[in-house]
């Protein structure tokens, strides 16, 4: 990938040719062999990281002016601190655990920095000055090119949200999770366009039924006509295949049967609409003590308008069975089903998945959960949520 870059980016190529050691990790650009001096005025050895944006699959842009350093506190050669350095304490995950970010830096020029080159030369200048000066051998001019760092990633491209937002330790807890996606409906769907792009290391998503016009109202992504009447799995695995690996789609129900479908699935969203269909599954998915949640839309007519709940149950291993004692996701058709009409809206399809996805990113720790929520409800009228906690 350096090398890639290098190719593609003039500043990263000035810079590899000049003698930096440079890394690609994470979605940084890591300069090691940086000298400066600590307050004893003895010779140290650090690095800077820097984030890069990239603009294309291949090209990347400078665009701020602060940098990460892993390294202490750099001195003058009278042992003062180095001044007007700003920043402070900061902290950074990477994926090769040498390089230890301590701080941010933030020493901006009138006219800023045009480009990863004069970024990482100003601060050279700056941290290295004092030290080349004390020790006439340190050189940041190793040549020393590290080997690639590039984590097994499932994205087709390089995920620099994660890297723009520093969170690339808390993305890392889904690495080995195996989602399925039972049932790709209307919040089905919304739910397999969040995980798609949630690093999961495999989606498993299942559906026997075709796509139709009035499921192109209540499902994400781009429409072509010739997407009426394909199944609904075969069309997501297009849809989304250039997106990232690890994503399995097929034309099949789900049922207590299918066993061997689910072997190796750490987490399930249950996104069916028919009490029997749902009952079967669960029997499936507490039977392999696979937790999973378990969503649900209801909407009528109120005063010539729409109200109805959105709700979003947790399954959990440890208290499936009690959960499903409560009654709360309905496990059985109820008498004239087949003459109900089944109101689906997307923004609502939308936020029952979001609820969904929020709640088991809590679950894996991700989001912050203080009281952890078995059942969650939103009514349309207000809006507001009603939450069952399993502290209640």
């Amino acid at each position: 990938m350096l090398i890639a870059l290098a190719n593609h980016n003039p500043d990263i190529k000035r810079l590899l040719d000049r003698g930096f050691a440079l890394r690609f990790d994470s979605g940084y650009l890591v300069v090691r062999d940086i000298p400066y001096l600590n307050a004893q005025l003895e010779l140290c050895t650090g690095a800077f990281v820097t984030k890069l944006v990239f603009v294309d699959a291949e090209k990347v842009q400078q665009d701020d002016h602060q940098v990460f350093f892993a390294g202490g506190v750099p001195h003058e050669a009278d042992g003062r601190p180095i001044p007007n350095l700003g920043g402070g304490p900061r902290t950074l995950a990477l994926t090769r655990d040498d390089v230890l970010v301590e701080r941010s830096f933030s020493n901006k020029p009138p006219t800023g920095f045009p480009d990863f080159f004069e970024k990482i030369q100003h601060y050279v200048a700056l941290l290295s000055g004092p030290a080349v000066s004390r020790y006439p051998q340190a050189t940041p001019l190793t040549f020393a090119v590290d080997h690639d760092v590039v984590a097994d990633s499932v994205f087709t491209y390089q995920d620099t949200l994660t890297s723009r937002a520093e969170i690339g330790d808390l993305a890392a807890r889904f690495k080995d999770e195996v989602v399925a996606i039972i049932g790709l409906g209307g919040t089905g769907a919304y739910v397999l366009d969040f995980m798609v792009k949630t690093n999961v290391r495999e989606i498993r998503g299942f559906d026997a039924d075709v796509f139709h016009v009035h499921n192109a109202y209540r499902s994400p992504g781009r429409l072509q006509e010739d997407d009426f009447k394909r199944a609904k799995a075969d069309l997501y695995q297009d849809r989304y295949g250039n997106f990232r690996s690890g994503l399995k789609l097929e034309r099949k129900f789900i049922d207590q049967s299918s066993t061997e479908e689910l072997q190796g699935v750490t987490f399930a969203f249950v996104c069916v609409d028919k009490g029997s269909a749902r009952a079967g599954v669960f029997d499936l998915l507490i039977g392999l003590k696979i937790p999973f949640i378990d969503v649900g839309l209801g909407l009528n007519r109120q005063q010539s308008a729409l109200a109805g709940m959105l709700r979003a149950t947790v399954y959990l291993p440890d208290d499936a069975e009690e959960i499903r004692a409560k009654a709360l996701s309905e496990t059985a058709d109820q008498p004239g089903d087949e003459y109900r009409t089944n109101i689906q809206i997307s923004e609502l399809n939308a936020m029952n998945a979001c609820i969904a996805v929020i709640r088991y990113k809590q679950y894996r720790g991700f989001y912050v959960e203080d009281h952890p929520a078995y059942h969650i409800l939103m009514d349309t009228t207000m809006p507001r949520f009603f939450v069952e906690t399993r502290h209640e």
